[in-house]
């Protein structure tokens, strides 16, 4: 992952610190800012962030306004942390098109940890991928899907979990599975993140998303 730079936001200083230095010795380049609005215009300053690890309470501007604007014009993967572990947080954090979601205070392992699934997957996609099937057409080189034809768009994690479902269409598949696949990472929590993501996927699939069938008690099993 070297030369990949990250956003860290934060209006702490002690812990852009802390994650920087965790980042760094990963091989990351970390740029840092301490408010909101700073970190817009870092944003926009420079066009070759990979991803973005970002506080909720801040000054000037508040993590969801920072969200909402940079999801206006990129899909740059972002990573929401704040010290509430309410569920209306969460879920407005994936309204908004956030990626991750971790409450504080974190691991900081965990978090490296995340960053580098996440860049992984971007990163080291090989060319040629495209998956059709039931008339969808997933293209990974593209980062893009098309039903019937038309380009819908979804977040980073929306497109990683469509991915994987489509890679296992007819396998039923567990949320712990469907976690360790395409969250990367050890989850000690709820099915909530899963569920949320797929009612968020069948909605922007339109009369397709019934493919993906639930199968209760277990997980999801996706069918053309």
């Amino acid at each position: 992952m070297e030369d990949l730079k990250v956003l860290v936001v934060d209006d702490e200083s002690r812990m852009r610190k802390l994650v920087k230095d965790f980042l760094t010795k990963d091989g990351y380049i970390v740029i840092e800012a301490s408010d909101g609005q700073e970190a817009l215009d870092v944003f926009y300053e420079n066009n070759d962030i990979a991803l973005i690890i970002l506080d909720v309470m801040m000054p000037r501007r508040d993590g969801w306004e920072v969200c909402r604007e940079i999801r206006s014009t990129s899909k740059v993967p972002i990573i929401m942390l704040t010290a509430k572990s309410e569920e209306r947080d969460e879920l407005l954090g994936f309204e908004l098109g956030v990626d991750e979601y971790i409450s504080k205070p974190f691991s900081p392992k965990i978090l490296v940890a995340r960053v580098s699934a996440i860049l992984r997957r971007t990163n080291q996609v090989t060319g040629g991928e495209i998956m059709e099937i039931g008339g969808i057409v997933l293209n990974k080189v593209a980062h893009s899907v098309q039903v019937d034809g038309k380009e819908i768009e979804l977040s980073y994690k929306e497109f990683e979990l469509l991915s994987f479902f489509i890679e296992n269409k007819g396998v039923a598949l567990s949320r712990e599975k469907i976690l360790n696949s395409v969250w990367n990472y050890d989850y000690f929590g709820d099915a909530r993140t899963i569920d949320t993501h797929v009612k968020k996927l069948r909605g922007k699939l339109g009369a397709k998303g019934d493919m993906i069938k639930t199968i209760w008690g277990m997980g999801y099993k996706f069918e053309a």
